[in-house]
C-alpha cells in the first residue's frame, strides 16, 4: 500500500475523530444553556443541532478555514518538502483530538480553536522556527480568546440586568413582557438574518449594498416579531392569578426566545468551528491529492459535511457530561438567564467569524453565563468549577503542543 493511500486514510480517521470531539465537546457545550434550563425539549434541540449546525458549517466557514489553513505559519518554507508540512498537520489533527477526548471523559469544556492553532503554532517553532509564524495573525487571534469571552460576559451582564429592571423586578412582569419581548424578538431575528440569509446569498455570488442587507435584516425581524407574537399568545393567554404565575408565564415566553437564540448560537459554532476542524485536513489534502483542493468546491463541501456528521454523533453519544458542567455546575440557569447568556455569545462569535478570527465559542459562552451569574452576585457561581475550566484552557496549548511533536516524529519516522 503506497504512503500516499496510507496518508489519505489517516488523515480521514484524525478528521472524524476530531470532529466527534468537537460534538462531544465544543458542540455539546454551546447547547448546554438550552439542555440545562430546560427551555427547549431535546426533540427542538436535535432538530436546531442538525440544521444549524449543517448551515454553518457549508455557508459560514469559509473565512475561518481559510486562515487556519494558511494563515498560522507560512507554508512557502515547506514547498519543496510537503511531507514535512502533511506529518505536521496530522500529528496536530491527533493531538487535538486526544486531548479532547480525555477532557470530554472528565466533563471538562476545552476549547478546539485552542487545541487546533496550538498544536500547528508548536508543529511550526518544532520545524521551522519562530520566524516562521504569522505572530500578527497569532496577536489577533490571541486578542479574540481574551476579547470575545470577556465582552460576551458584559454584553450578557447588560441584558440580564436590564430584562430584570424592565419586566423582573415589576410589580405585573406578564404585562411588561407582552411590552417590550417584541423588541427582543425583532433584535433576535435581525441576527439570525445577517448570520444566515444574507451569508447564503453571497454564496450565490448575490452581492448586496450594505443599505439592502440592512432591508432584508429588518424585513426579517419584523417577521420574527409577527410569527412570535402570534405564537406567544397562547402563552399570553394562559390564567394566571398572582405574581408567582405571571413569572413562570414569562419564564416560558423567554423559553420561547431561546429556540431563535440556539439556531444562533449552533449556527455560530459550526461556522467556526467545523471549519476549524477541517482546515488542517485541507491542507493535508492539497499536498497529496494532484488537484487544487482550494478551488475543488465539491470536495471542500463533502469535507465540512463529513465534519459535521462527526459533530452529530459526537454530541449524541458522549455529550452529557459536558452539558451537566456548563448547563448547571458554573450558575443555576433559567430560560430567561439562558436567553441571555446564548444571545449575547451568538452575536459574539458571529461577529468574530465575519471577521475571519477563530474565536473559540466554548470560552465566548462561558464568558457569557459568567456575566450572568455576576449580574446576581459573585455567590450565584461555582468558583472552583470556574477555576478547573480556566485552568483546562491554559493547559491546553502546552498539551497539544507537545502531544503534537510527539505524533509528529511517530509519523515521521514511519513513512521515512
Amino acid at each position: 500500500m503506497s504512503h500516499e493511500v496510507i496518508i489519505l486514510a489517516l488523515t480521514a480517521f484524525c478528521g472524524i475523530f476530531l470532529s466527534w470531539g468537537v460534538g462531544a465537546n465544543d458542540f455539546s457545550n454551546i447547547l448546554s444553556p438550552a439542555i440545562g434550563s430546560r427551555a427547549v425539549n431535546v426533540r427542538q434541540i436535535v432538530v436546531i443541532a442538525l440544521i444549524f449546525e449543517l448551515l454553518g458549517a457549508l455557508l459560514g466557514g469559509d473565512k475561518i478555514a481559510a486562515t487556519v489553513q494558511n494563515g498560522i505559519i507560512n507554508t512557502d518554507l515547506l514547498v519543496n518538502t510537503p511531507q514535512i508540512l502533511v506529518y505536521g498537520m496530522l500529528a496536530a489533527l491527533l493531538a487535538s483530538s486526544v486531548w479532547i477526548a480525555t477532557a470530554s471523559h472528565f466533563g471538562i469544556p476545552v476549547s478546539l480553536t485552542n487545541a487546533i492553532i496550538g498544536s500547528i503554532v508548536g508543529f511550526g517553532m518544532l520545524v521551522l522556527g519562530w520566524h516562521a509564524i504569522h505572530w500578527r495573525s497569532i496577536g489577533n487571534i490571541g486578542l479574540s480568546w481574551i476579547i470575545c469571552p470577556c465582552a460576551a460576559s458584559v454584553v450578557a451582564y447588560l441584558i440580564f440586568n436590564i430584562t430584570q429592571k424592565i419586566i423582573l423586578s415589576t410589580v405585573a412582569p406578564l404585562d411588561k413582557a407582552k411590552k417590550y419581548l417584541p423588541f427582543y424578538l425583532f433584535i433576535v431575528g435581525f441576527i439570525l438574518s445577517e448570520i444566515t440569509v444574507i451569508k447564503a446569498l453571497k454564496h450565490f455570488s448575490i452581492q448586496l449594498h450594505p443599505v439592502e442587507n440592512i432591508l432584508i435584516a429588518t424585513a426579517c425581524g419584523i417577521a420574527i416579531v409577527i410569527s412570535g407574537n402570534i405564537l406567544l399568545k397562547k402563552i399570553y393567554n394562559q390564567p394566571y392569578v398572582n405574581y408567582k404565575e405571571q413569572f413562570v408565564l414569562v419564564e416560558k415566553a423567554f423559553a420561547f426566545l431561546m429556540i431563535f437564540t440556539s439556531c444562533a448560537m449552533v449556527y455560530a459554532h459550526g461556522a467556526n468551528d467545523i471549519a476549524t476542524a477541517t482546515g488542517p485536513v485541507i491542507t493535508i489534502l492539497h499536498y497529496v491529492l494532484s488537484d487544487s483542493v482550494d478551488h475543488n468546491n465539491n470536495l471542500l463541501l463533502v469535507i465540512l459535511t463529513c465534519g459535521y456528521v462527526g459533530v452529530a454523533i459526537g454530541f449524541l453519544t458522549f455529550g452529557r457530561k459536558v452539558i451537566e458542567t456548563v448547563g448547571s455546575a458554573i450558575t443555576e440557569l433559567t430560560p430567561i438567564r439562558a436567553f441571555c447568556a446564548t444571545f449575547a455569545a451568538a452575536t459574539t462569535v458571529v461577529t468574530s467569524t465575519s471577521l475571519g478570527l477563530p474565536v473559540s465559542a466554548t470560552q465566548t459562552l462561558v464568558g457569557a453565563i459568567l456575566g450572568v451569574g455576576l449580574a446576581r452576585g459573585i455567590g450565584a457561581i461555582d468558583l472552583r468549577i470556574v477555576r478547573n475550566i480556566f485552568m483546562s484552557w491554559f493547559i491546553t496549548i502546552p498539551i497539544t503542543g507537545v502531544l503534537t511533536a510527539i505524533f509528529f516524529y511517530g509519523f515521521k519516522g514511519m513513512f521515512s
